[in-house]
C-alpha cells in the first residue's frame, strides 16, 4: 500500500512541478523547528541491519550530553550492522541544519572505507519498508567524512543508494561524488551541516556555511546496484521515478559520531 501511494504521489508531484516555474529564493519558509529535544530519542525510529525497525540493537543510538551519539560500546564486533535513525515523519521541501563530530575509536572490523564515515540520508524510504538485512535505505546521502590518516579526505560528498541525481542537467554515474571544495576536518571537531531541499527540486549541501554541492532531478533508480537489497520496496518501480519527498535519517556506519542542534524549516 505504501509503495502504491508513493507512486501516485510522485506522479502528481512531477506533473505539478512541470506546470510551475522554478522556485528557489522565492520559496516561502515556515518557522524553524527542533527535531531533537536534547534529552531523548522521542520521535526517532532506529533500523539496524539484521534487526526489525524500532529495535535499537545494543543501544547503538544513545543520547549523551545533549547529542544523539552513535555508540558501539555494546558490540562484540561491527559485523556490517549498518544502521540508521529515522525521524518519524517524511518531509518534502525544507532546510535542515545540524552539527556533527566524529569520535575515536570504532570497532576493529569496521571496513576501511567506513572509518570516520557517516551521513544524513534524505528523500528516504521508511524504516518499516526496509528488508531485515538491508544495509542502506533507498535515499540520497549527504555524506560526512572525518580524517583517517594524513591524506586529504573532503567531507560533503553526495551518495546515491538506489537513486540518482543530476548536475547541471547531466545525470551523475558515480555512486559518490566528492566536492571540489570540501574541507578535511579532524575528528573531535564540531562541523555545521546544512541541507536545502528546495520546492523546485534543487538540492544544496553546505559545510560550515560554504556550498559544497548543488544538484537536482533526484530519481529513484531500480537499476542502481544498491536497489537489489530492497527488492520488495522497488518491485512497484519498473523504471526511474522522480523523488520529491521522503524520510530523514542519521547514519551509523561503523564509527562513533555525534549529532546535535537538529532543526528543520519547511518550505513551500
Amino acid at each position: 500500500m505504501e509503495r502504491r501511494l508513493i507512486v501516485a504521489a510522485l506522479a502528481a508531484c512531477a506533473a505539478l512541478a512541470a506546470a510551475l516555474p522554478a522556485q528557489g529564493a522565492e520559496a516561502q519558509a515556515g518557522p524553524w523547528k527542533s527535531l531533537f529535544d536534547g534529552r531523548s530519542l522521542e520521535g526517532w525510529v532506529p533500523k539496524i541491519a539484521g534487526h526489525p525497525a524500532g529495535e535499537n540493537y545494543q543501544q547503538t543510538f544513545v543520547v549523551r550530553d545533549g547529542a544523539i551519539a552513535v555508540s558501539y560500546a555494546g558490540y562484540d564486533a561491527f559485523k556490517n550492522r549498518f544502521g540508521h535513525l529515522f525521524y518519524k515523519t517524511p518531509f518534502k521541501a525544507y532546510r535542515l541544519r545540524l552539527s556533527y563530530r566524529f569520535l575515536d575509536q570504532g570497532p576493529p572490523d569496521t571496513p576501511a572505507w567506513a572509518r570516520s564515515n557517516s551521513g544524513v540520508m534524505f528523500h528516504s524510504q521508511s524504516p518499516q519498508s526496509m528488508e531485515l538485512d538491508q544495509p542502506f535505505p533507498m535515499s540520497v546521502e549527504f555524506q560526512t567524512l572525518g580524517r583517517d590518516g594524513e591524506a586529504s579526505r573532503p567531507t560533503g560528498a553526495v551518495c546515491t543508494p538506489g537513486t540518482s541525481v543530476a548536475f547541471d542537467g547531466v545525470r551523475a554515474k558515480a555512486h559518490c561524488i566528492s566536492p571540489a571544495n570540501g574541507p578535511t576536518i579532524p575528528n573531535g571537531t564540531w562541523v555545521r551541516l546544512e541541507l536545502d531541499v528546495l520546492p523546485g527540486g534543487e538540492v544544496i549541501q553546505k559545510i560550515d556555511g560554504a556550498v559544497v554541492q548543488r544538484y537536482g532531478a533526484v530519481e529513484l533508480d531500480p537499476a542502481d546496484p544498491f536497489a537489489a537489497a530492497a527488492k520488495r520496496y522497488m518491485a512497484d518501480f519498473p523504471g526511474p521515478v522522480p523523488l520529491t519527498e521522503g524520510y530523514i535519517a542519521l547514519q551509523s556506519e561503523g564509527w562513533p559520531i555525534e549529532f546535535k542542534d537538529i532543526e528543520i524549516q519547511e518550505l513551500r
